[in-house]
């Protein structure tokens, strides 16, 4: 059914929920702000770091955001695999692809160094033709160009083509492609994923393999 399989990262392949959160909270303390709970900062996760950061902020500090991204950045990007590791059940499916000649790749709103970094950490990279990140080209998720550029690049016909993700953000992208989508709900944001109305769930990945095959 599927030729090529499009992951998002955080939330879908990896549970990187601790170090975000860590390193958001980092930064709220050293410019002596209020930390805020884990779970309502998961709740920011999904449009890359700055957005992240923004919202953890809230609008009346918008004149220390630039401090606050160099700060997050700083910080996460050396406690990237602190506690960050895939979900399990992920390199069984992703070796159940393989195996099936399916190609694989990566579409997320995270700056393409530090995606790469974090899937060669975990013994991942790979496995996947293409890693596309949030700065990888002039525009993002939901933007439709990530998917349409790796479409092109095997080749795949959009109707071949399914993006996996965890968020809101990943169903307005499929959507804006044309391509199929299918929902996880181990992910960070299992409400506003719900909320967007996928056309498809799943609640492990071992389910995957049957949304590929078009069962």
């Amino acid at each position: 059914m599927y030729e090529h399989v499009v992951f998002d990262l955080d939330g879908t392949l990896i549970d990187s929920r601790a170090d975000l959160a860590g390193a958001v909270n980092h930064v709220l303390g050293t410019l002596a702000l209020p930390q805020q709970p884990p779970e309502t900062l998961y709740g920011y996760v999904g449009e890359g770091a700055r957005m992240l950061v923004q919202r953890a902020l809230g609008p009346a500090r918008a004149d220390q955001l630039d401090e606050a991204v160099a700060l997050f950045m700083a910080h996460y990007g050396a406690h990237l695999l602190d506690a960050t590791r895939p979900y399990p059940g992920i390199v069984e499916v992703l070796t159940a692809l393989e195996a099936r000649a399916v190609a694989l790749s990566v579409l997320s709103n995270k700056p393409e160094a530090m995606s790469r970094s974090i899937l060669e950490g975990l013994g991942l990279a790979h496995r996947f033709v293409a890693i596309i990140g949030g700065n990888s080209l002039p525009s993002r998720k939901p933007d439709p160009a990530g998917l349409e550029r790796l479409c092109a690049l095997t080749r795949t016909p959009r109707e071949r083509m399914l993006l996996v993700g965890d968020s809101a953000i990943d169903v307005r992208t499929a959507r804006a492609a044309e391509v199929a989508f299918c929902g996880v709900a181990w992910g960070l944001t299992p409400e506003g994923l719900a909320a967007a109305e996928p056309e498809r769930m799943i609640e492990h990945p071992a389910e995957l393999i049957a949304v590929v095959e078009g069962e």
